[in-house]
């Protein structure tokens, strides 16, 4: 058996795809795509990337609707449904078989009450299942009033289906992660960008028509996601990938070994405290300077805008419209202020 802790961005990406999912019972399928997660875990350790494919895998990454499959993942060319719940008597191979007697293997996961772990239990396939419930009803008699049945095997013996490939461990390498700040390497010039999605380390992405050697990160521009309906800085990290694709903002992908993290990570419409005063107050950030800048942040205070909630894009010309003063800082000396 395996446990599966999900990740923070992981627990709210299936929240927000039930959700927009319409789901009957939105807590059911949220912890079916917990599920699903932690399969897919599996999958990235302990099997060639080649021959697994994750059905769902673009639709809970951008919180969308998923299309109709009738399994979540084809390995090793078998069709495989994934079941989760937190009453193991869900697994009794009967039970199993209403649910879903079409797929070739069923793989069984259990659920903490308050989904904070998952547990891998094991799998077993339909064919097996048919059997034993056959034979049961057939041979069996009567079952022992405190003991079920639960059809399972070991997770470890799924690798048997396919190849010797021992320890595969294909979990992905860049360090970043949805709501980083980044700016592109070696790029005296760069643009502060916002990671939005770190794809799959398998995915072949294509830029300017040609296959990329590497994992690829998306990054929108903040000039680009400040023209969208809400303030994308009100949006978890976690988020973003769906809010930009329901705005169709603009993505540009890169491979992750040309990023690099911000050193100055602030632009303006962003929150900030000045962290070496005793009782900061929020500020607006207005402009950024080039690193090399001694003070490269320029700030105005909430108390000094009539209107906090301007477009970002149009604080710096206000303010010299309106003759508001604007303060000076360096990055090491602000904070976000949320």
């Amino acid at each position: 058996m395996y446990l599966y802790t999900p990740a923070d961005v992981d627990r709210k990406r299936a929240h927000h795809q039930a959700v927009k999912q319409d789901a009957d019972d939105v807590p059911t399928k949220r912890r079916g795509n917990l599920g699903e997660l932690a399969f897919e875990q599996f999958c990235r350790e302990y099997l060639p990337v080649e021959m697994w494919e994750w059905e769902n895998e673009a639709a809970i990454r951008k919180c969308n609707p998923e299309s109709f499959s009738a399994y979540d993942f084809e390995v090793f060319g078998y069709e495989i449904d994934v079941k989760t719940s937190r009453d193991v008597s869900a697994f009794q191979p009967s039970k199993l078989l209403d649910q879903d007697p079409d797929d070739d293997i069923i793989v069984m996961v259990w659920h903490r009450d308050n989904e904070d772990g998952l547990i891998l239990l094991g799998w077993e396939r339909v064919e097996t299942l048919k059997s034993k419930v056959s034979t049961q009803g057939a041979y069996s008699g009567a079952e022992p009033t405190k003991l079920d049945h639960l059809a399972t095997r070991p997770m470890n013996e799924l690798m048997d289906l396919g190849p010797n490939t021992a320890h595969m461990n294909q979990k992905p390498q860049n360090p970043f992660a949805p709501g980083d700040r980044v700016i592109k390497s070696g790029d005296e010039d760069a643009s502060v960008a916002v990671v939005i999605e770190v794809l799959p380390p398998e995915k072949d992405v294509g830029v300017y028509g040609q296959s990329m050697d590497g994992e690829a990160v998306c990054v929108a521009f903040p000039s680009s996601l400040d023209q969208g309906p809400s303030n994308w800085r009100d949006i978890d990290p976690a988020l973003l990938s769906s809010y930009c694709d329901d705005q169709d903002i603009k993505l540009y992908t890169y491979k992750h070994t040309n990023l690099e993290f911000a050193t100055n990570p602030f632009t303006p419409g962003d929150r900030v405290v000045n962290a070496t005063h005793d009782d900061p107050d929020k500020a607006i950030v207005v402009a950024r300077a080039d690193d090399s800048a001694a003070e490269p942040v320029s700030v105005v205070y909430t108390g000094q805008l009539d209107d906090p909630e301007m477009a970002p894009g149009a604080l710096d010309s206000h303010c010299e419209d309106m003759g508001i003063k604007q303060y000076s800082y360096a990055p090491d000396d602000l904070e976000w202020a949320d």
